[in-house]
């Protein structure tokens, strides 16, 4: 008869479990003074600067509510080829096996991943985020 770990409650509770694996990221995290979403801190406070030089508090804007897409790959494909699809079909996409996923924030790439499984919902554990200034640079630019 094995014993069962009391941490163990992911049966129970789909919640604890993606508990588990957020609190396994803050422990890995390597800035915990970032904050975030899934730190459980308080970020620090934002501000920027005006083209004038003032200052500008910038927290009015974190609320704002946005999509965050990961993108498994695309490919195109003609129309006729969209209306032979039935079930079963295959779509062979760009992206090879195990490649990490882009992670988009409306549009745009903020981060790449890989894909991690928790009481059989999909997350992405994010492996290499893109700074802020290269961000930046890509939405002045158009992407």
């Amino acid at each position: 008869m094995a014993t069962e770990d009391p941490k163990d409650n992911t049966e129970e509770d789909p919640m604890a479990a993606w508990a588990e694996a957020l609190e396994e990221q803050k422990s890995a995290a390597p800035d915990p003074e970032q904050g975030g979403p899934l730190s459980g801190a308080e970020p620090p406070p934002r501000q920027a600067f005006n083209k004038d030089g003032t200052m500008q508090d910038i927290n009015m804007v974190l609320d704002i509510p946005v999509t965050l897409s990961v993108e498994l790959g695309r490919v195109k494909v003609p129309i006729k080829y969209i209306l032979q699809l039935a079930q079963g079909s295959v779509v062979e996409l760009d992206a090879l096996a195990g490649e990490p996923m882009d992670v988009l924030v409306n549009g745009y790439l903020i981060a790449q991943g890989e894909v991690v499984v928790v009481n059989d919902k999909f997350g992405i554990r994010l492996t290499d985020v893109v700074t802020p200034s290269e961000r930046l640079r890509r939405v002045s630019r158009g992407g």
